[in-house]
């Protein structure tokens, strides 16, 4: 094996996961207008409005930097109690080789779709929508030479 890493995806890196994709869309585009349109009139309107008004504008414009991630983490950490075993992944020249419990999977580089790095993690896609999640702190110092690797691989 060329790389080698064992670790549990944990609510927080599919919390991560998740508010990249939101926020790196158009709908996470479409929260941050809304968002700065709704800061722009609550200052705009605070002191012409009575109480219950002023109420819903703070709760409107909490709605996307604030209520949303909070339920993305509640999202993700159902889907993480999910997880009950150490996922292993192994990358050589021939193929990623996982293991999750008693289950093996080989995948050959021709099947990895892509792969996508983000500030805190990096992202094999084997389809579309299902990747291995790696996170910093289980690539540790490895995470540049793992991601050139798995480049040159998937070319």
């Amino acid at each position: 094996m060329r790389y080698h890493y064992t670790y549990r995806t944990k609510a927080i890196d599919l919390w991560q996961l998740s508010m990249y994709y939101i926020y790196g869309s158009m709908a996470g585009m479409c929260n941050a207008i809304f968002t700065v349109a709704m800061l722009i009139l609550t200052i705009t309107k605070w002191s012409s409005t009575g109480s219950v008004y002023r109420f819903l504008m703070v709760l409107v414009c909490c709605l996307f930097p604030v209520i949303q991630p909070l339920f993305v983490y509640a999202k993700a950490k159902k889907q993480a109690s999910g997880i009950k075993e150490d996922t292993e992944a192994g990358f050589a020249d021939s193929g990623i080789y996982i293991r999750v419990g008693d289950k093996t999977s080989e995948l050959s580089w021709d099947t990895i779709k892509r792969v996508a790095k983000k500030p805190t993690m990096i992202i094999v896609f084997s389809d579309t929508v299902h990747g291995f999640v790696l996170t910093n702190s289980v690539l540790g110092k490895d995470r540049e030479s793992f991601y050139q690797y798995v480049v040159s691989k998937i070319k």
